[in-house]
């Protein structure tokens, strides 16, 4: 990953950010990477891994155990990018593209990098268990992901 990963320290720091709204927007930087761009002497290996499948159960962690409000971080991950871009998604409007979201903020999960869909099963969260899966995904109304 570019930047790699940081100290705890830094961690907690951008979580406070989140928290408070002076960092507004998560991301995942989805840039999946073959293995065999991986295996290799840290310095030489490739930058990337895959973020889209694991983005959003990895920032309800934030909300599970009480560091953000489930509110700021959804903020943080659809209506303030939106806003950010001039796009008109992001929200529930009258009007409004129906680019939506069902999450299950409970459901249970445990990152499988062979039952991954991306190309690439490179992820820092391999084997992590997480709490809060999307089950479906519209875009402009047509389902488009359903999870199972």
């Amino acid at each position: 990953m570019k930047p790699p990963l940081r100290t705890e320290d830094d961690r907690q720091a951008m979580v406070e950010g989140v928290s408070r709204g002076d960092i507004d927007v998560i991301v995942s930087a989805h840039d999946p990477r073959g293995a065999e761009g991986k295996r290799r002497p840290f310095a030489e290996a490739n930058d990337g891994a895959v973020g889209l499948e694991t983005l959003l159960s990895a920032a309800l962690r934030l909300y599970h155990n009480g560091e953000v409000s489930l509110h700021r971080l959804l903020d943080a991950l659809s209506s303030r990018p939106a806003e950010l871009l001039g796009l008109s998604g992001g929200r529930l409007a009258k009007g409004a593209t129906a680019d939506l979201v069902l999450i299950d903020l409970e459901m249970p999960w445990k990152v499988e990098p062979e039952r991954l869909r991306s190309k690439s099963k490179n992820t820092p969260f391999d084997e992590a268990r997480f709490e809060g899966r999307a089950l479906v995904t519209f875009v402009a109304g047509r389902p488009v992901y359903h999870y199972g």
